[in-house]
């Protein structure tokens, strides 16, 4: 498990610098435990993301991934379960509560995670609406800070169809973190989630 997330970090540290990512906080996080949750566009997201944040945060910091893509082939599975330890999830139940369950026990063991709420890749320039999932894992642990993070141009550096990444400069912004409120309706927290991610789009690096 060690040799693994030493590669791990390694390929993290060579996406960061071969994206030319920029990473920008716009807030100071508090606690170690988080939830990161972003924008969706392409294969390299969680990748990009998992790499910008500080290495105690990031050896604690498990994606959550599709189970039919990155479950699928050996070598998709390698590089999910062995070298970025994903949580594996199948998107078409998300919002479902056995679907929760293997991130709510990921948390329990002092994981932090990466969630893509739009719940699959978006190609277009707006945000998606987001899917309920975040709001039942926020209702079910309502302590644990949510931290949007906006990333940007990676669907032109990896567009859908290519496996080989373009050259352009990448923005990682994180945002402050949000909590569930207990008097929120669903469609209002999400809508609420929403908004914070999308203000940080325009927020200059």
């Amino acid at each position: 498990m060690k040799n693994a997330h030493l590669t791990a970090s390694a390929i993290a540290a060579a996406v960061r610098v071969g994206l030319a990512a920029h990473v920008t906080w716009t807030a100071e996080l508090i606690g170690a435990q988080q939830i990161y949750y972003a924008n969706h566009s392409s294969h390299l997201d969680f990748v990009i993301l998992w790499s910008a944040l500080p290495s105690a945060r990031r050896a604690r910091t498990r994606p959550v991934a599709s189970k039919d893509y990155w479950g699928n082939g050996p070598i998709r599975r390698f590089l999910s379960a062995r070298l970025f330890n994903a949580v594996l999830v199948d998107r078409a139940g998300f919002g479902a509560r056995r679907i929760l369950d293997p991130l709510l026990q990921a948390i329990d063991q002092g994981s932090s995670l990466i969630l893509f709420p739009e719940g699959t890749r978006n190609l277009g320039d707006e945000i998606l609406p987001f899917k309920s999932g975040i709001y039942h894992l926020s209702c079910l642990r309502p302590l644990l800070p949510l931290v949007p993070v906006y990333l940007g141009n990676l669907n032109r550096i990896l567009p859908k169809g290519e496996f080989i990444p373009l050259p352009a400069l990448t923005r990682v912004v994180f945002g402050a973190p949000l909590h569930n409120r207990r008097d929120e309706s669903k469609e209002d927290f999400l809508a609420r989630a929403r908004t914070a991610l999308c203000e940080l789009k325009g927020r200059p690096s």
